[in-house]
C-alpha cells in the first residue's frame, strides 16, 4: 500500500503520464465535463474534498508551468482565488466560457465536491529539469 501523497489510483496515474505541457484541470462539482476527456471524480459530498484540499495535494505532485482560472473569480470567490495565489502565484486570467471550451483538451478533469462559484483552475504541467 502506498504510504503518502495522492492515494487515488486514477488521479496517481494521471499525474505520472503527464508530459510537458499537458493540462489538468481540477474542478468544483459543478463544471461541465465533456464527455471525451477522463473524469477522475473525487466527489462525496458538497464539500468533499475542498478545491482547498485537492489542490496542494496534487501541485505536491505535479510540476506546474503556468495555470489558470476564470475572471469571474475575482468577484465571485476571493477566498479561492487568494488560496490559488498563495499556493502558485501568478496565475492567468481567462473568461468562464473560455476554461469551458479549454476544458474539452485536458488530459483529465479531477471532480472536487467543492460547492463555492469558479473554483476551477486549468493547470499546465512543467518539466522538473
Amino acid at each position: 500500500m502506498k504510504k503518502n501523497g495522492i492515494l487515488n489510483p486514477q488521479l496517481n496515474r494521471v499525474i505520472s503520464e503527464m508530459g510537458h505541457r499537458d493540462m489538468l484541470i481540477i474542478a468544483d462539482a459543478g463544471l461541465p465535463i465533456p464527455k471525451e476527456v477522463e473524469r477522475i471524480d473525487l466527489a462525496l459530498k458538497c464539500g468533499t474534498p475542498s478545491f482547498a484540499e485537492v489542490l496542494p495535494a496534487v501541485l505536491s505532485e505535479l510540476k506546474v508551468e503556468e495555470a489558470y482560472v476564470a475572471e469571474e473569480i475575482k468577484e465571485k470567490n476571493p477566498q479561492t482565488l487568494n488560496l490559488i495565489s498563495s499556493l502558485i502565484g501568478e496565475v492567468k486570467f481567462i473568461t468562464h466560457e473560455e476554461l469551458k471550451e479549454l476544458s474539452k483538451q485536458a488530459r483529465a478533469i479531477v471532480r472536487t465536491g467543492e460547492c463555492s462559484p469558479y473554483a476551477n483552475i486549468i493547470l499546465i504541467s512543467g518539466v522538473t529539469f
